[in-house]
């Protein structure tokens, strides 16, 4: 007889070995698959023994499959009659495509017909289809114009072991079985097994996947002992006596194996790992207690000894890469431990090469796999040929030191240190709570650090931002430059890796931070959608939401759920001379365009403004305004959020001449060519006069306005701007905070006033 065994891409080779040595006879590894060949119970020992397949499949035939014709009189050649039973139901499987046969489901449909119609023909009657859970499954996989056919002989993949838990949300997503297996053959788990007494070092044990499996084999349990249902069940060519037999004789071994010993050291930084960990264990019916340890217990752990150390790299999301720096410098202690250690083995799933700096070497060997839709290896590192001595960063004080992919980042340690404690007590002495640490005050470590302190909401989170490396600068080394960044900062800043956030800034489509996630609304104005309160009458915080204080006021930020976190630092002192200017007029106008969170609108408000008027495109960034608005007292109908293209509406407002205000703030974006826009784009340089001029004709008189923008070559047409009787100074130097001196092109800003009105500068305080 001849099986196919499918598998993960990469998988085949180390299927091919493990069918091999659960006695298939004629292995030959494929692409996606291994085929082999043997008696019906060879087949049975690979369905409740193999680790790696995903199914198993019976051929019964090869058949023409050029057409539909073709593949119809195919499957109709084939006894039916002798693999489904009467009354028994069935259901069909296609895979594969052709020049002919370009869809899967009339594939299906064809193979049906042809299966039915034989069976109408020697029995009278067409058998039922059950598509959810069939008594024979049949197999219909194309391949150019032929077709493979069979019986599958598992029915739900081999990798549904039956102990595991529902699919896990967040950082502690659970990794598929046979992929836990894979990287265990990698390593030659089985070889340590048998040699008695094995030892498993699990770094991001996460849901335990790893170390069931590595339970599972060291105490000689058949992986698929727990299956309820199998393919083979209820097909007319099963051979119950077979399976009852295997099923015994694993069943013995099982219970034989419980004498077998085996220790897992697991270990993992996120919340729940361990007792998600435990609870797979007693699931799978596996009677061992692992020990979690810590990072800095492993090197002790591990002793003289020789595990096998697999790490689970590539649980991250592609885009966090706070957590994947967690994820190294954890590998790269581990590594350490094990570095050297003769019959040791060291196994990596990652997503890239960067475990290779961790690790302290280049891979012995690499296994392509996919993971989802993203490239994945196995890599696997003799640790005899890892270098014991990984780069390591001493941080000052009782901070300890930290594992590093680059040796010069001790640099940027002592350099983030100094400035850190130079930065703590200038915020001290100001009594500024979020403000930034670091700003690439090294070149080759091009980010900046800001660092946020709760209010009420108690805590501590950094922000990191990367500047976009020089095209000269190797991309992988730029990477690894940033891992490092992000394995120091939290040590060196007192927070926890969990609270790291990190952004790469990219233009997204829409040009700006104001266009992510907002929709049009269908009227101007939104006074009467209040936010939603808890019971004691307090704001409702969203999800991912901690509250800051600045200035004496109380602000949301979110670090997780957008590309901004909804306060920006480098217009603190901006936001305060607002307040200033408002307190010049009491019970005056203000308008806030562009307005973001309307953390200005918050500080116009607390200066004494009568009216604020908030304008911005985004439903999500007004309702955030509001809530920061409510939060500080501010509420009632003379603070108003109207949803608007802001071109549109300032032009509007300026047309009518019915509208004016004492003070404006206008923030503009550099770019922007959202399509909920009534012009095709927005670009600041080319289009700042025409929206100054307007803004100027929105100043009641006396009033005064601060336009600002944040590109670094900006200059501003003062030719156009004074033919319109515009009156335009520079006044950036005076808002750039102290924490940001060291980029004071962090953004522009101008005081904007009617030269009719005579009001200068300086009677403003400017």
């Amino acid at each position: 007889m001849e099986f196919v065994a499918t598998c993960p891409k990469g998988f085949e080779s180390l299927l091919a070995g493990e069918l091999h040595a659960l006695g298939a006879e004629g292995v030959r590894p494929l692409v996606g698959q291994v085929s082999f060949t043997g008696g019906l119970a060879d087949a049975y020992r690979c369905c409740l023994w193999s680790r790696l397949a995903s199914n198993v499949t019976l051929v019964l035939a090869r058949v023409g499959a050029a057409n539909a014709d073709q593949l119809y009189e195919g499957l109709s050649a084939i006894p039916w009659e002798d693999h489904v039973a009467p009354g028994a139901t069935m259901a069909i499987e296609a895979r594969g495509t052709n020049d002919q046969l370009r869809n899967t489901q009339f594939v299906a449909l064809r193979s049906k017909d042809a299966v039915a119609d034989r069976l109408l023909s020697r029995r009278g009657a067409q058998p039922l289809v059950n598509t959810d859970i069939p008594d024979v499954g049949i197999v219909v996989r194309l391949s150019r114009e032929r077709a493979l056919v069979g019986i599958d002989l598992t029915g739900e993949p081999l990798f549904n072991r039956g102990w595991e838990a529902p699919l896990g949300r967040g950082r502690l997503a659970p990794r598929r079985a046979d992929y836990a297996a894979a990287l265990l053959e990698a390593g030659c788990w089985f070889r340590d097994v048998r040699h008695g007494s094995p030892v498993l070092v699990d770094l991001f044990s996460g849901t335990g996947s790893v170390a069931v499996e590595a339970a599972s084999q060291a105490l000689d349990r058949a992986p698929g002992l727990l299956r309820t249902r199998w393919g083979f069940a209820r097909w007319a060519g099963h051979d119950a006596d077979a399976w009852d037999a295997l099923v015994t004789e694993a069943a013995d071994r099982a219970a034989a194996g419980t004498e077998n010993s085996v220790e897992l050291l697991l270990c993992d930084t996120r919340p729940g790992a361990e007792a998600a960990a435990r609870r797979a264990l007693r699931a799978a019916g596996m009677d061992v207690e692992p020990r979690f340890l810590a990072a800095g217990e492993l090197a002790a752990a591990v002793g003289d000894g020789s595990p096998l150390l697999v790490a689970d790299l590539a649980w991250p999301q592609p885009d966090d890469l706070a957590s994947e720096a967690e994820a190294l410098s954890l590998f790269s202690a581990g590594a350490g431990a094990v570095a050297g250690h003769d019959g040791a083995g060291v196994v990596a799933l990652s997503p890239d090469d960067a475990a290779d700096a961790a690790a302290g070497g280049e891979p012995a060997e690499t296994i392509a796999v996919i993971l989802g839709r993203d490239d994945a290896t196995i890599r696997c590192y003799d640790p005899m040929s890892l270098s014991a001595e990984h780069p390591m960063v001493e941080l000052r004080g009782d901070a300890g030191s930290v594992p590093v992919l680059v040796g010069a980042s001790d640099q940027f340690a002592a350099r983030l240190a100094k400035v850190a404690k130079l930065r703590a007590k200038w915020a001290a002495r100001e009594d500024v709570s979020c403000y930034r640490v670091y700003d690439a005050d090294l070149p080759d470590y091009a980010v900046s650090i800001d660092l946020y302190r709760g209010s009420a909401t108690p805590g501590r989170w950094l922000y990191v931002s990367e500047y976009a490396a020089p095209r000269d600068v190797d991309a992988g080394l730029a990477r690894r430059r940033l891992l490092d960044v992000l394995a120091i900062a939290p040590r060196v800043l007192d927070v926890d890796p969990a609270n790291v956030h990190v952004r790469v800034r990219t233009r997204a489509r829409g040009g700006s931070q104001y266009a992510d996630g907002g929709r049009e609304g269908r009227g101007p104005a939104a006074r009467d959608e209040r936010p939603a309160r808890r019971r004691d009458g307090r704001v409702e915080l969203p999800r991912g939401a901690h509250l800051v204080d600045e200035g004496g006021l109380t602000f949301e930020v979110n670090f997780s759920e957008r590309l901004d976190c909804g306060l920006f630092l480098d217009h603190r002192e901006t936001r305060s001379m607002l307040r200033e200017l408002m307190k010049r007029t009491p019970g005056g106008s203000f308008l806030n365009l562009f307005a973001y969170t309307g953390t200005a609108s918050c500080y116009a408000a607390d200066g004494g403004a009568g009216l604020t008027t908030t304008v911005d495109l985004s439903r999500p960034s007004l309702d955030w305004a509001r809530r920061n608005m409510e939060r500080n007292g501010f509420v009632g109908r003379n603070y108003e959020f109207i949803q608007a293209d802001v071109l549109q509406w300032v032009a509007d407002r300026r047309h009518e001449h019915r509208y004016t205000w004492d003070l404006i703030f206008c923030d503009v974006p550099t770019f922007s060519n959202s399509n909920r826009m009534h012009a095709s784009s927005w670009d600041v340089q080319r289009d700042h006069a025409d929206l100054i001029i307007s803004v100027s004709r929105l100043l009641s008189r006396g009033g005064c306005a601060i336009f600002s923008c944040n590109l670094r070559s900006f200059k501003p047409d003062i030719e156009t701007l004074e033919k319109a009787g515009v009156e335009l100074v520079d006044i950036t130097a005076k808002t750039i905070p102290e924490d940001f001196s060291r980029n004071p092109k962090i953004h522009h800003a101008y005081l904007v006033t009617r030269r009719e009105d005579g009001v200068t500068a300086r009677e403003l305080g400017l």
